[in-house]
């Protein structure tokens, strides 16, 4: 910063020395021009239009339904029966005339395979439960675009009100410059003054290219949650809003042990995991399988046309070691999918005392910011331009007096536009809204 200021100040005093110009043309040449967009005319986005883009178009949300619908189309499928079999055998078909069927038993049979009781019913509960777990995940996977839409947006609405700010700043600097040039003009201000103002001027240029940085990626942002070219212009409008009171950190975990998708998903999971393992207990039920047909027998048999029906069950406890083993894996995934459970439950109760945190800390900027600190600056800054004008005060005092304001003025819309990002973070971490009725009455403002 200093590097900047010295560069500047060096090229003043050269541009002066060579040559007889008005100092003032030098310094209001360095003003900015008051922010002349160059964004083509689009309709703004309020928030609820941004999240409703978002949830319909937004590839990862997609991808999570058709996860969803992969999910459901295993339903049928997993306690379904086996396909049946369809067999035809000869039996002492002659080797002289292999083509004689008619001196061969020749049987035909359609046969099926029957799981024991209850095991279709746990394959199918078992493809239930991953719906559920596809849908939570699908549901967490919304809340998480959501939340990244609402921070995202803030950051655009945070930057255009930085970028009105910087208008402002920019027409009082003008006005700094005039007085200046006045005073210089009848040599009541010497050169320095007019030098001093062109250090400020380049603040005020240095700040214009990091809201414009800023800008670029908050649109950049935005438009990818919202499954469009990043490219692509974009306007936001809104307004910030302050509930009255948060709630307590044990209403949200309460909330959030109902709401939250993620810890439905790890419920459903250990509800999977104890399917699975009523499923392998159920290896020790036995399979079974029919079978009935037709039988031909050779010309001249007494009985030529006959039937057979032919049945067969497995011995599952001669494996025992096979299923044994099954049983104690299915055992380790549920202790597993609880400790799983366990973990994610205390990194939400983690994420909520971490956002609420950080929440009532950015509240309560804000209202220091626009109960005290900003209506205390702007008074001082319009003091100071009529004490400078009256010949009370240096530029000094004045050039201090702006950049404190703008400091401030660009604290009190970043504080606004983290408190509802943090609140994002926090709905997040919930798993739900929490501005209910209770908090219908939240403050509006910009």
């Amino acid at each position: 910063m200093k590097a900047i200021f010295v560069c500047v100040f060096v090229a003043a005093l050269s541009v002066l020395a060579a040559a007889a110009e008005d100092p003032f043309e030098i310094a209001s040449r360095a003003l900015p021009q008051e922010r002349a967009r160059a964004m083509p005319a689009i309709p703004a986005l309020t928030l609820e239009e941004a999240e409703r883009i978002a949830l319909q178009a937004n590839p990862e949300i997609r991808l999570a339904v058709r996860k969803v619908s992969t999910a459901e189309a295993h339903i049928p499928g997993a306690g379904a029966l086996e396909d049946p079999s369809l067999m035809f055998r000869g039996w002492q078909v002659p080797l002289s005339q292999p083509w004689n069927y008619n001196a061969a038993m020749n049987m035909f049979m359609v046969g099926q395979n029957l799981p024991g009781p209850g095991k279709r019913g746990l394959r199918s509960q078992i493809a239930n439960d991953g719906v559920t777990i596809a849908k939570a995940e699908l549901e967490a996977k919304r809340r998480e675009i959501s939340a990244g839409v609402r921070k995202a947006f803030y950051d655009l609405l945070r930057n255009a009100d930085e970028l009105k700010i910087h208008d402002e700043q920019v027409a009082i600097a003008r006005q700094g410059l005039e007085a200046a040039r006045i005073k210089y003009s009848v040599g009541k201000v010497p050169q320095q003054d007019v030098l001093k103002s062109q250090v400020a001027l380049s603040k005020l240029i240095e700040h214009l290219v990091m809201l414009e940085q800023d800008a670029d990626l908050g649109r950049t942002t935005l438009n990818t949650l919202l499954g469009r070219n990043p490219e692509l212009p974009i306007e936001v409008a809104g307004q910030y809003t302050l509930p009255r009171e948060l709630p307590s950190i044990s209403q949200l975990e309460e909330l959030a042990l109902k709401s939250r998708p993620m810890l439905t998903a790890r419920s459903a999971a250990i509800t999977q995991a104890q399917d699975q393992l009523k499923l392998a207990k159920k290896g020790y039920t036995p399979d079974f399988s029919a079978s009935a047909g037709y039988m031909l027998m050779p010309s001249g048999s007494t009985f030529r046309n006959n039937y057979m029906i032919e049945g067969s069950m497995t011995l599952p406890w001669l494996n025992h070691r096979k299923h044994n083993a099954e049983i104690s894996e299915a055992q380790s995934v549920v202790s597993e999918q609880e400790a799983d459970f366990e973990a994610a439950r205390l990194m939400v109760f983690g994420q909520i005392q971490d956002a609420l945190v950080r929440a009532r800390a950015s509240r309560k900027l804000v209202d220091l910011y626009k109960e005290t600190l900003r209506p205390q600056t702007e008074a001082a800054l319009r003091s100071t331009v009529i004490a400078y004008e009256n010949d009370r005060t240096d530029i000094l005092n004045l050039l201090d007096s702006q950049n404190t304001t703008l400091d401030v003025d660009s604290s009190y819309f970043r504080a606004a536009a983290e408190f509802e990002q943090h609140m994002a973070e926090l709905e997040l971490a919930v798993g739900s809204p929490i501005r209910s009725a209770e908090t219908a009455a939240a403050e509006v403002w910009r």
